[in-house]
């Protein structure tokens, strides 16, 4: 995760805004020759914000315009994009219709929002862009009935950075939004991805999924049970977002893989796990060796140690368990969070890919 920057944090535009900006834009010009520059829309609060336009194009029967995207302050991959709407005339009655331009994806796995076969347009941004169209309609008597197609050139290559791909999202990026503001930081749209996972993890009919806090501990119960992409959670830093919607969204069996330095904050309670949000707790991990059989002096030593990952070192060489008490901890705060319904594995993943230690199944 990117450092975030000392001081006030300036928040941004999502891409269900700027292609909603653009589509207004672009619809204005296909029925007054005329692009609005800049172009102002209404967000789902209710608030009227102003877009720069970067691009205008028109030909017969069509108008395209683009927005920049300006994520904030927000690490966002989708930052300075350019997001294009190109409005078509439709005489079919159908209203708005959506089409997936280069760089968006089209969903083919069921579970999310929109079904496959359709553009990865989420709903939130569909309802922006149909408003912003029935709004410029009524203003310039039109007929409101059009066929939207978004863009992002170079998304593809920008999507290999995201998660769609293992949700099923092909081709491309998705266009986003339910407020329309990216809030800096938020870890909302990684949160959103995981829930996304569990969904058409849900749909498939899976009932074995495995959360993982990295690409090391992922590839271990990748390996260990055998599983298919779309089971595989890239839970990170949040336990507590993966946990609590799979609580309400419930599978079978669950597997949780991580470092040691991870679990050991879950293994203490904590539900980020993030640098920022949990501390591991080394005079906890001296406790925990304590009930296992350690002696004072390893005791004492753990308490003293730099890392998570010397103190484990500390009690292999006196060949106590301390992983397995650990992942013991942690299965234990995860079980106490799901609040029943759900088996539950805990795996302590070693920096070179192995178990290190394991509590359940």
């Amino acid at each position: 995760m990117a450092r975030r920057p000392d001081g006030p944090l300036r928040r941004g535009w999502t891409t269900g805004a700027c292609a909603t900006a653009a589509a207004k834009a672009a619809y204005e010009a296909l029925l007054t020759g005329r692009f609005p520059d800049p172009v102002e829309i209404t967000l789902p609060a209710g608030q009227r914000v102003g877009f720069t336009l970067a691009r205008e194009r028109r030909g017969e029967g069509w108008a395209e315009a683009g927005v920049i995207k300006d994520a904030g302050d927000d690490p966002d991959v989708t930052h300075n994009a350019l997001v294009l709407s190109r409005v078509s005339e439709d005489t079919t009655g159908t209203g708005v219709t959506f089409r997936a331009g280069e760089g968006v994806g089209t969903v083919t796995r069921a579970g999310l929002a929109i079904p496959p076969g359709e553009p990865a347009i989420n709903p939130v941004p569909r309802q922006m862009i149909t408003q912003a169209i029935a709004e410029t309609a009524a203003a310039h008597d039109g007929g409101g009935d059009v066929e939207v197609t978004v863009s992002i050139p170079d998304g593809a290559a920008l999507a290999r950075r995201t998660l769609n791909g293992r949700l099923g999202i092909v081709g491309g990026l998705s266009i986003l939004g339910t407020t329309g503001i990216v809030i800096p930081y938020s870890c909302s749209s990684w949160i959103h991805s995981i829930h996304r996972g569990i969904d058409v993890a849900r749909a498939a009919g899976l009932d074995h999924l495995a959360a993982a806090t990295g690409t090391t501990s992922e590839q271990a119960v990748r390996q260990l049970h055998g599983l298919p992409e779309a089971a595989l959670l890239d839970m990170g830093d949040f336990a507590g977002g993966t946990l609590k919607y799979l609580r309400d969204h419930p599978v079978a069996r669950l597997s949780i893989a991580g470092g040691f330095g991870k679990l050991s904050k879950l293994a203490a309670g904590h539900l980020d796990l993030h640098s920022g949000k949990s501390q591991v707790d080394l005079a906890g991990l001296a406790d925990i060796a304590g009930d296992i059989g350690g002696n004072a002096e390893l005791r004492t030593t753990i308490a003293a140690a730099n890392t998570a990952n010397e103190a484990l070192e500390l009690a292999r060489q006196d060949g106590l368990p301390l992983a397995d008490a650990v992942a013991a901890r942690a299965r234990a705060t995860a079980l106490a969070t799901l609040a029943g319904g759900i088996a539950v594995e805990v795996l302590v993943v070693d920096r070179g890919g192995g178990i290190a230690g394991r509590a359940g199944f």
